[in-house]
């Protein structure tokens, strides 16, 4: 049988970015950064990159897409449907999309046109396929089963309004079940798994289901240079924000891959935009431009949110947190997105980007037992051997402690010490706390849960017209020892 070649292009983490933002990278032991991404520029590639496949071509998106900016958040998605649309993209799974409700999401689904995959989600009373779990598609002269995997935490880790009657899974069972069907009945060439279930998860579950020929995954923002090997499987995945695309380009014989090559695609400056697409992003971001273009301060140092156990940024919004409360402890979630700002004026854009949802600033009162109980609970969920256990993104953001933990023991028994100013925790005492969202501190700790009056970007405008300019440095609130 003669040689047939396939190109798959793979876009993951978008997290609503438009434009050109941003982005870090790492140079020795130093961070720097410099502009990457824009929807435009993906097109311009992936229109190049079609063309040199001469048709031989998948693109698919691996989800958090449709949230992460202003616009994006303001319109529930909507915003970039139309450029999504312009992609010439097969199929999507999903994750950060469920913050608008089931509800909303399937109706913004409805308006993309590609279908939205998940083979781990389903309604609870009916216990049907939420969205369809798969596609077959034929590309190249080969006949293509596309499953998708949705981020599995959505029910486990985020506010309840997002998985209202829903249920999320692994998904191993549905995984396994529907690699026979596409194998054995629909008689497909490859299959490959779309996910957002995190690189450590697909991993796992690649080693416990197989006949997957390739895993385009998603979730954990890697920067996959070289694709991971699961047996037989092919696994990429291509950072976050657009400022990557992921390419394999396969080589198949007799409905198996004798050859691959993968390259993971840095959107540059370099790219020249695709025009249509650059006209319909300047008229999308064009309602939003002004009030976002706003500049609200100044900072001496990166702002940045790509480390695991503190970041700059996170340090920023937590001091800004304790100063509006006077709180002694704050909390946030440790989240991954988030375009960097660079030394200089800080726009208002740039904090969206950060939290785009905004959120209000809530208080509790936590027992230094509890707060013991929750750090173990997050290191667990971060750090868990078991990558089916890892709930989380990043360790929880802190201020006002200092936790010292050995990473590699057991759940339950990674902290030595935690301190807040200079004293040890005293398990009976009560210490008042901030937080942004239940991921900062859920609602079974503490006591006397309730909002404030302030929302997260308002609380971050006062600090930075207080403290111009900042000049930010991590405090080791985490240590590994």
């Amino acid at each position: 049988m003669t040689d047939l070649n396939l190109t798959l292009v793979q876009m993951n983490d978008l997290h609503g970015y438009l434009e050109q933002h941003l982005e870090h990278f790492r140079q020795g032991n130093q961070a720097v950064y410099r502009p990457a991404g824009g929807v435009s520029r993906i097109a311009a590639l992936v229109k190049q990159i079609r063309s040199e496949s001469q048709g031989h071509f998948l693109m698919a998106d691996s989800g958090d897409t449709l949230h992460g900016t202003y616009p994006a958040v303001k319109t529930k998605g909507q915003a970039l449907v139309p450029v999504l649309n312009s992609l010439g993209l097969s199929a999507m799974t999903a994750h950060w999309e469920f913050a608008y409700g089931p509800r909303v999401f399937k109706e913004r689904a409805a308006e993309l046109n590609y279908p939205m995959l998940a083979c781990n989600v389903r309604d609870k009373e009916t216990g049907d396929y939420f969205f369809q779990p798969y596609i077959i598609v034929e590309v190249g002269g080969l006949r293509l089963g596309i499953i998708g995997s949705a981020s599995n935490i959505v029910d486990k880790t985020m506010p309840p309004s997002f998985s209202e009657g829903l249920s999320f899974g692994i998904g191993k069972e549905e995984l396994t079940e529907l690699v026979a069907k596409l194998r054995d009945h629909e008689r497909v060439d490859l299959v490959i798994q779309l996910s957002h279930l995190g690189f450590p998860q697909d991993l796992k579950l690649l080693s416990e289901v197989s006949g997957i020929d390739v895993c385009l995954s998603g979730h954990t923002h890697n920067r996959l240079y070289r694709p991971a090997m699961v047996g037989q499987t092919i696994v990429i995945q291509s950072g976050s924000q657009g400022s990557f695309l992921g390419r394999l380009d396969l080589t198949v014989e007799d409905g198996r891959i004798s050859d691959f090559r993968h390259q993971l695609i840095e959107v540059t400056p370099s790219v020249t935009p695709d025009k249509e697409i650059e006209t319909m992003v300047a008229e999308t971001m064009q309602p939003y431009r002004e009030y976002l273009a706003e500049i609200v301060g100044r900072t001496a140092t990166p702002l940045d949110r790509n480390t695991c156990l503190e970041s700059t940024f996170d340090t920023l919004l937590l001091s800004a947190v304790v100063e509006s409360t006077r709180a002694e402890l704050a909390f946030s979630n440790g989240w991954r997105f988030g375009a960097p700002i660079a030394p200089g004026n800080i726009t208002l854009n740039q904090l969206y980007n950060m939290v785009p949802m905004d959120p209000v600033i809530s208080m509790t009162n936590l027992r230094g037992s509890e707060l013991i109980e929750m750090i173990e609970e997050n290191l667990e969920r971060t750090f868990a051997p078991d990558p089916y256990n890892q709930l989380g993104g990043y360790v929880k953001r802190g201020t006002g402690l200092e936790v010292y933990f050995k990473l590699e023991n057991p759940k339950g028994q990674r902290i030595q010490q935690i301190f807040v100013g200079n004293e040890e925790v005293k398990p009976n005492r009560v210490y008042s706390t901030a937080y942004i969202t239940e991921q900062g501190v859920p609602r079974k700790f503490g006591s006397d849960h309730h909002d404030t009056s302030l929302h997260t970007i308002e609380v971050l405008k006062n600090y930075l017209a207080k403290h111009n300019p900042v000049n930010i440095e991590l405090k080791g609130s985490f240590v590994v020892v």
